[in-house]
């Protein structure tokens, strides 16, 4: 029953994840990334220990930003002095309450509450953040010692998408800022950018970035599934099963790859078991690509397509993106959903974005 198969699923995917993967590291300033206050004594100093810290976080592919009660631009002076001020995502310096600032490093980076930790030296400021969002893992700066060897800061892979991480992120930045002073149609801005979406059939070097997407990607998930490294390896190598990674570019630069998608191919229908794609590509209408992607190759293939859907807080913009694309519920069991297309017709691509496919 559709039921039964999704819940043993969702269970396993349970137990995989019963250890919080941080995505951010919000750090507070003073007492905390340096000794002292800085606007009593301009000449602070970093904690013995921190850069390294800050590094490998980097490394990792964990993000990190700053929420600090300060002047913002003697703050953030003071941070390129020391040649930190780079490693920080959307810093936040102001005389508000960190609540607040931790909710919109989380928004501006587009993760949830639940993959932050933020780090203070006041049980005050901790107390206030913890109470606001309670999903924020908070943490004294007693912990900042021990603090890479926590397994909530510990990826099982470093890819090259993680270590690169930050880097696409600014990259992000510049052309946020140039998307807000673009003052014509969205398409007209999307067509600007060169946008290029290259699709293939996975690859032994790509199983690392697959299963980090699975683990890391919630909001733009079809069914919440994680799959390890080694059950990929064997959907890559079975004849039942396409494995599909998407890599997106532009002017630019590189996103990466920021999609993932598993199709269990049968006689009759072909079902998607899951269509997942990194919140950085949101706004580029990527995961409507993918989705034309497989229906094309399905309706190549006289089959009809079917997919896997869980509902949780989280992914109701797949859910969306399934129903505006002509996809109809045909079982429904609680949060597990099953839908078709007919594919009796191939749609095309958008034109702003040029799609490689795979051979």
């Amino acid at each position: 029953m559709l039921n039964e198969a999704l819940q043993a699923e969702l269970e396993k995917s349970a137990a995989e994840d019963e250890v919080r993967a941080i995505k951010v590291v919000v750090w507070d300033l003073d007492h905390t990334i340096w000794h002292g206050v800085l606007l009593e004594d301009g000449e602070v100093h970093l904690r013995a220990g921190i850069l390294e810290v800050i590094q490998e976080l980097d490394r990792r592919g964990i993000l990190q930003s700053v929420a600090s009660k300060n002047d913002p631009a003697t703050a953030l002076a003071k941070l390129a002095e020391l040649g930190i001020a780079d490693y920080f995502l959307y810093p936040q310096i102001s005389w508000s309450v960190k609540s607040e600032a931790v909710r919109t490093i989380a928004a501006s980076i587009n993760v949830g509450l639940d993959t932050l930790a933020f780090i203070d030296d006041q049980a005050f400021e901790r107390e206030e953040v913890a109470f606001s969002h309670p999903q924020v893992l908070c943490l004294d700066i007693s912990a900042i010692p021990r603090l890479l060897e926590r397994p909530e800061f510990m990826p099982r892979f470093v890819t090259a998408d993680s270590k690169n991480r930050r880097l696409m992120y600014l990259t992000d930045i510049r052309r946020n800022a140039v998307e807000q002073e673009f003052t014509g149609p969205k398409e007209e801005f999307l067509a600007g950018l060169g946008l290029h979406m290259t699709l293939n059939r996975a690859a032994e070097g790509d199983l690392q970035r697959a299963e980090e997407l699975t683990k890391r990607t919630h909001q733009l998930n079809t069914t919440g599934y994680t799959y390890s490294y080694d059950e990929l390896k064997e959907f890559m190598a079975s004849p039942r099963h396409d494995l599909l990674i998407a890599s997106l570019e532009d002017k630019y630069g590189t996103y990466g790859k920021i999609g993932l998608c598993l199709i269990e191919r049968g006689a009759q229908h072909w079902t998607l078991k899951l269509l997942l794609m990194s919140c950085r590509v949101m706004s580029r209408g990527v995961g409507t690509v993918m989705m034309s992607h497989i229906i094309r190759r399905a309706h190549q293939a006289g089959v009809s397509l079917r997919a896997e859907f869980i509902r949780t807080e989280k992914n109701r913009m797949m859910y969306i993106t399934y129903r505006f694309g002509n996809f109809q519920v045909i079982e429904e069991d609680g949060a597990a959903v099953l839908l078709q297309h007919d594919c009796r017709a191939a749609p095309d691509y958008p034109d702003y974005i040029t799609v490689i496919e795979p051979a």
